[in-house]
């Protein structure tokens, strides 16, 4: 933290604000703690960040006051619809102001996301910190702010009152990934931290985990998740990338018994490629997707840019590829690096990766861990173009899936609201036809020459033709039927 103290610049006119009716004035904080959160929503780490800042706003409820500016990297987040989204996608209950043209970024001179400013009960800048992890050191600071100031610290009501606007009630809430089968479904229904089987005319037939997020190992609904993610079925297991528990949690889908097999249920924050201990005394961030193969799973870490492998006959652990920092750079698995790795597919002996933080899409040798890359130039390079391999442009793709039997590969293109596809041998990019409106589409499936989209900000799955592009609206249903 800085040492020299300012006045806190106070939000200029102008700006939008969410989850509040009027916008939040600095001066009317006085007597209490401010922290102002620059990040965008897209980023792991910022993702993270607010994580940290619900646990603080919790226990300072009545000192604390946490305001968060999102800073946006790419023009999709730009949008008021986008910022709303994901808000309460990621159940962010504090004022946010958009900042869509960076001006408070460069008012308070911050360079990188995420940053955390403090400002101290007279309205002055204590300083700040850049990246996550950070919760324990910034509560040092408040409660010493707070107790050298017990003679300011008034129990008056806030100047604000906190109105988010909720999303309207549906059987799926912003569903992230899915498992196709002959006869059934495997739907992340990620909003609501559960898992859902559905038949294939989406009648519910069996949930893992309840609407509260928790880590919970038990019989179906008795179990807990928090924001799962990726999934991959192997037999009668389910694999699941439980994001927000930064676990690898396994469902029998014949005994209905979900177990953790990886991960503490804290976020790890040690950049490293190797990894002390077994699997459920190590600390993930943030698995976003797994696949299988040859009894090894394989993990897409997006808080810590790596791919990692889970042997479920040794039960070991280890990082298959990435050197741990945030970049686009091809190489050997010791120096490769990745930007939040969100999806996996495999196809022969090459697992692909969308990479979402660089808008790429890389091929990984499965048998050297060697990584390069299809499409996608940097951290910074995105947009909308159709083309081959370094031509193309992607924004921020969450999803990627084979097509073995056409040699391609079909990518959520998802700030983009497509769905693109890749010819493995000509690396060409091309936009598929939809009829339906996509809204961030992050999840998934193909089988039969059938494809299968979360439609996430819609809350919705469709099954695509992509011969043609007709899509239709899966008929989600919460009446349960017998398996």
């Amino acid at each position: 933290m800085s040492a020299t103290k300012s006045r806190a610049p106070e939000f200029p006119a102008g700006l939008e604000w969410f989850n509040v009716q009027d916008p939040v004035r600095l001066a009317d904080q006085a007597g209490r703690v401010v922290l102002i959160d620059f990040g965008t929503f897209s980023s792991i780490h910022c993702q993270h960040v607010l994580q940290e800042l619900n646990a603080l706003r919790r226990r300072y409820r009545n000192e604390l006051v946490v305001i968060s500016v999102h800073s946006p990297k790419f023009t999709a987040e730009k949008r008021r619809s986008h910022v709303l989204k994901a808000i309460n996608r990621l159940h962010i209950n504090h004022p946010v102001v958009h900042d869509p043209d960076l001006k408070l970024w460069k008012m308070y001179g911050t360079k990188f996301w995420p940053t955390q400013v403090l400002v101290d009960t007279e309205g002055c800048i204590l300083g700040a910190m850049t990246g996550d992890g950070k919760k324990s050191q910034l509560e040092l600071i408040i409660q010493y702010q707070l107790n050298r100031n017990t003679d300011q610290k008034e129990n008056r009501k806030l100047s604000f009152s906190v109105h988010p606007t909720r999303e309207a009630p549906s059987v799926l809430l912003f569903p992230g990934r899915i498992v196709a089968t002959q006869d059934r479904f495997y739907v992340a229904d990620s909003g609501h931290n559960r898992i859902l089987v559905l038949s294939s005319r989406g009648q519910v037939m069996h949930q893992y985990g309840s609407a509260g997020a928790g880590f919970i190992d038990g019989h179906g609904s008795e179990a807990a998740f928090d924001n799962p993610q990726g999934m991959a079925l192997v037999d009668e297991f389910l694999y699941v990338a439980d994001t927000g528990n930064h676990a690898i949690r396994r469902i029998h889908v014949r005994t209905n018994e979900v177990v953790t097999i990886a991960g503490t249920g804290s976020a790890g924050t040690t950049v490293s490629v190797d990894i002390p201990g077994t699997p459920l005394t190590v600390s993930m961030s943030s698995p976003t997707d797994v696949v299988f193969k040859n009894g090894k799973l394989y993990i897409a870490m997006a808080g810590s840019h790596q791919i990692w492998r889970l042997s479920l006959i040794a039960n070991t652990i280890e990082v298959f590829t990435g050197s741990g920092y945030e970049d686009l750079q091809d190489g050997p698995s010791g120096s490769a690096a990745f930007s939040q790795p969100s999806g996996l597919t495999l196809l022969q002996n090459r697992l692909y990766c969308v990479d979402a933080g660089s808008s790429a899409v890389r091929e990984i040798d499965l048998d050297s861990g060697i990584v390069s890359t299809i499409v996608g130039e940097g951290l910074f390079e995105f947009g909308d173009e159709d083309g081959a391999g370094a031509a193309a442009r992607f924004q921020y793709p969450l999803d990627i899936v084979a097509d073995p039997a056409h040699q391609m590969l079909w990518v959520t293109d998802t700030y983009n609201n497509k769905i693109k596809r890749i010819g493995v041998s000509t690396t060409y990019v091309s936009s598929t036809s939809c009829d339906h409106r996509l809204d961030e589409p992050a999840g998934l499936a193909f089988h039969e020459d059938t494809l299968y989209i979360a439609n996430t900000n819609v809350h919705e799955i469709l099954s695509l033709n992509p011969n043609n592009g007709r899509a239709e609206v899966l008929n989600v249903s919460e009446e349960f039927v017998e398996i």
